[in-house]
């Protein structure tokens, strides 16, 4: 005897062996011998063979017209050797039987399973719904199908064009045209970006860059809403000229310097912006600035944190009698600090000098040489003699001595100018020491007075922010507050707040423990570092489209460490896997590879034996 049963979701035919009344002993088609309950038994038979029952069953199965099937059934439930009885209009042969029983089990969407061999019909509505989703299932795996076929022939499908920056940026990988998108990728051997860029759809690698930022960052697009910007309150004017030094591409500016000689001394100014004066929390100003944290830089570009309106109300630029912060002290004869005052004024803005003008004439050979036939030289001398000052009081003169590069990106019509500028400049040490001073300064004005602020503080070695006062060990200076660049930095404006509410006499915008101060910081931190690291990549894609640009085959490098190096005249760091186990510092000659634009890569060969090379 044999028998045809259910096991594991599937049916199989077997001949008995042993027949106990709970289970069976059987010998199934390919001779081997299984345990089964006897409850999975759906039929018993004689003949034919266990070969061509399955034959006929599968046959008979394939023969059935579905929907009849479902029409002839019965509304309530029903075992499968009922229907097959009256679907065939005569009692079922075996294999007829069975062919039913593998056409109910294989059709989920007409028939429920409600037991062994039992079923119930489903209802009308439920089939036609099942049918419908089936259908579409249906649909999107053929242009599923039709999408991948394109893509690895590098084609763009159509569709894809209004979801690029989703499927690049923000893959969901539920929908049908990231799956195909996946599967290409899988059968091409290529990332996403490559196989679309292959497809026309990536023009620009630039663009994948910074599109890739702005859907993170700026979803809504880097436009300004229409602000209006209120008139500034009246406020005293000082009979003093200043000056600004700034990149040749600064626009907010947000610093002024002014030199006036005393009887017996100095008085240095440190003058500042004060959007502060305008921009109330809360405001739509404010709530464009409060949502932006910064400007973002990049090479050849930015995003500012302001409208242009509103930085230009507030930038201190030449020819204007401008609203600041102002920090004055007094020098004695020998640049030592005798006094301080902080203001909030108006003043005249008597020049704009830019690096590019200024670095020629205010050097240290030219200091060296004693020439000051230019412009505000005798100002400058006496800045670069305070500023050698402030720089040895907080402990750091010592480094002066280690000379590092900083790098300047100019692009236009889309080419790249990487210039070199020796770290530490007169230029450069003047400002950098002058907002020192004041940011020290005022730092030190709020905790004095327990005005909550946002400092930047380092200890053993990290740097955070914080809404308690403590050492900045890296600058030394014992309070360190963000001031200096209110139209840049919404921190520097929140401490701006904060500064004036100090000078005015008044009550604190924010006070200690302020939960909306501890969510600015937060914030704040979060942007910072991402529009950080995002100005570092765009400066490495600029690095790598100046060594396509400058067709450069062989470059020299430094080894830091291991198999790390860094170009020279470029700051491009890079893996150089050829390279021997080489000590750090080692000059080496580079052969350049391919050059991945969309993964910023590159690929370099060590050249033995060059430049003192292992």
């Amino acid at each position: 005897m044999n028998i045809f049963y259910e096991e594991d979701g599937s049916f199989k035919v077997g001949s008995i062996m042993t027949d106990n009344t709970s289970s069976l002993q059987v010998e199934n088609l390919h001779g081997k011998r299984c345990k089964i309950k006897a409850a999975n038994v759906m039929l018993r038979f004689a003949q034919p063979g266990l070969s061509e029952f399955m034959r006929q069953a599968e046959q008979a199965a394939g023969d059935i017209d579905l929907d009849f099937l479902w029409e002839a059934s019965p509304q309530d439930e029903f075992g499968f050797e009922e229907l097959a009885q009256d679907y065939y209009g005569h009692p079922p042969a075996p294999a007829e039987a069975a062919g039913v029983l593998m056409r109910l089990h294989g059709s989920p969407m007409h028939f429920y399973k409600k037991g062994k061999g039992r079923y119930k019909a489903a209802p009308a509505d439920a089939l036609k719904a099942a049918l419908a989703g089936a259908e579409k299932k249906r649909q999107q795996a053929e242009l599923q199908a039709r999408y991948t076929q394109q893509l690895c022939s590098f084609q763009l499908p159509g569709e894809y064009a209004d979801k690029l920056q989703a499927i690049l940026y923000k893959p969901d990988r539920n929908t049908i045209e990231v799956k195909a998108l996946e599967a290409a990728c899988a059968a091409t051997h290529l990332s996403p970006a490559h196989l679309l860029e292959k497809c026309g759809a990536l023009p620009s690698s630039r663009d994948y860059h910074l599109n890739k930022f702005l859907f993170e960052h700026f979803p809504k697009g880097t436009g300004f809403p229409a602000v209006t910007v209120d008139e500034h309150p009246e406020l005293p004017l000082v009979e003093i000229h200043a000056f600004s030094i700034d990149d040749a591409a600064t626009t907010e500016i947000d610093d002024a310097i002014s030199v006036d000689k005393l009887d017996d001394g100095w008085r240095i100014g440190i003058h500042i912006a004060a959007p502060a004066l305008c921009i109330a929390p809360g405001s739509g100003i404010d709530d464009i600035a409060r949502q932006r944290m910064s400007t973002v830089y990049m090479p050849g570009d930015k995003i500012t944190m302001l409208p242009d309106n509103v930085v230009e109300s507030f930038t201190l630029s030449a020819d204007r009698v401008c609203p600041a912060l102002s920090l004055y002290v007094t020098l004695n004869e020998a640049l030592e600090v005798t006094g301080s005052e902080s203001r909030i004024e108006r003043l005249h803005i008597a020049a704009n000098l830019r690096h590019d003008t200024l670095e020629p004439l205010f050097n240290e050979e030219t200091l060296a040489a004693g020439k000051l036939d230019y412009p505000w030289a005798s100002e400058l001398k006496l800045l670069w003699d305070f500023a050698q000052k402030l720089e040895a009081g907080r402990g750091k003169s010592a480094d002066s001595g280690v000379q590092q590069i900083d790098y300047t990106f100019h692009v236009e019509d889309d080419r790249i100018t990487i210039g070199q500028r020796l770290r530490g400049s007169p230029i450069d040490k003047v400002v950098s020491e002058l907002m020192i001073l004041a940011n020290s300064t005022w730092g030190k004005l709020l905790d004095d007075n327990g005005v909550a602020g946002i400092y930047r503080t380092q200890n053993n070695g990290k740097v955070k922010m914080s809404t308690v006062a403590a050492p900045h060990q890296g600058l030394g200076v014992a309070h360190y507050a963000w001031s200096s660049s209110p139209l840049r930095r919404y921190v520097d404006l929140v401490n701006q707040r904060q500064i004036m509410s100090v000078l005015r006499g008044e009550a604190p915008i924010y006070a200690k423990n302020d939960t909306a101060l501890y969510a600015i910081l937060r914030d704040f931190d979060t942007a910072y570092t991402a529009y950080a690291d995002f100005q570092r990549n765009m400066e490495r894609y600029w690095c790598l489209r100046w060594l396509l640009q400058e067709e450069v085959k062989q470059a020299g490098a430094t080894v830091l460490r291991e198999n790390l190096v860094r170009l020279d005249d470029i700051p491009l760091v890079g893996r150089v896997h050829s390279l021997p186990e080489t000590a750090p510092g080692t000059h080496v000659l580079l052969e350049i590879g391919h050059i991945d634009l969309l993964d910023l890569e590159f690929e370099a060969r060590h050249l033995p034996g060059a430049n003192g090379a292992a």
